[in-house]
């Protein structure tokens, strides 16, 4: 038996196998995932799921397919309505890959998803620590200045490839100091 949460929804959840399975399965307005077999709230059980990437996901072994939903993504297509077809992606509002309630979740086209990851408290502190790291780099700021200066010399005699063997590291390495990928606040 579940006891139904303040405002709660629950919506069956159907994909193609869905009926295949011993169990019929539902979720909540608020993240929650249950299994039932007559009535969700009457003889109902919670589920956690399993943890992908540090999204909460479902493993059912259905005929002909993997078997692994996402529960975010579920929750999104039962809840909420795309605004266009570029709108391919679910987001977490606050960033927070374990809070899959509606309120939390908004389809996104691929442009915003990236924004959006970009604005992540994980991502903007991962950054700050990659930007003052010291240890474990092939290359210090004073030979990154050097290739800089090198790459942007429009009578470089010495190839990418060369100038990669030069310094130790590889070509692609060379070529994301050369965006800005790599060193970019040298």
């Amino acid at each position: 038996m579940i006891k139904k949460l303040n405002g709660e929804v629950w919506k069956p959840l159907q994909f193609p196998g869905w009926k295949h399975l011993r169990k019929q399965y539902a979720l909540s307005s608020h993240g929650r995932i249950a299994s039932y077999t007559d009535d969700v709230l009457a003889d109902g059980k919670l589920l956690q799921g399993s943890l992908t990437t540090g999204y909460r996901t479902l493993n059912l072994h259905r005929p002909g397919n993997n078997g692994t939903l996402y529960i975010h993504r579920e929750i999104a297509r039962l809840f909420l309505s795309k605004p266009t077809s570029k709108n391919r992606f679910v987001i977490h509002l606050n960033h927070n890959k374990l809070d899959n309630a509606v309120k939390n979740l908004k389809w996104a086209s691929l442009a915003e998803m990236i924004a959006h990851q970009q604005k992540s408290p994980a991502k903007i502190a991962y950054k700050k620590i990659q930007a003052n790291r010291t240890k474990g780099l092939k290359l210090n700021a004073n030979q990154v200045k050097n290739i800089k200066k090198t790459l942007e010399d429009k009578k470089r005699k010495i190839t990418i490839k060369k100038l990669a063997e030069k310094f130790g590291v590889s070509e692609m390495t060379m070529y994301r100091i050369k965006s800005g990928e790599n060193w970019g606040r040298v």
